[in-house]
């Protein structure tokens, strides 16, 4: 399969993995949380999008105990999808 990349494109394409390094490194330092809780995923990502890529596989959401505890999404993990689907959408 072949792609005609237009400058916008590969502005669009490098301004997100440089966004995706800066959120890393962000997590990495402990300045902001590695983990969303999926009220706060379905805010940022939309609830439609976070369940459907939960439904396919893509994302995988992690409970810290049996009971009652709530669910993590890994920040990283669901910003590299919102992210792929974008790059995906452009080209």
């Amino acid at each position: 399969m072949s792609y005609n990349i237009t400058d916008f494109s590969l502005v669009f394409i490098l301004r997100s993995a440089a966004e995706l390094g800066a959120k890393k490194a962000l997590c990495a330092t402990g300045l902001i949380k590695p983990y969303l809780s999926k009220a706060e995923a379905f805010r940022l990502f939309g609830r439609a999008n976070v369940e459907s890529w939960i439904g396919s596989g893509l994302l995988t959401p992690r409970k810290d105990g049996d009971h009652s505890s709530c669910w993590r999404i890994g920040r990283l993990e669901a910003e590299s999808i919102k992210c792929a689907m974008e790059i995906i959408r452009i080209l």
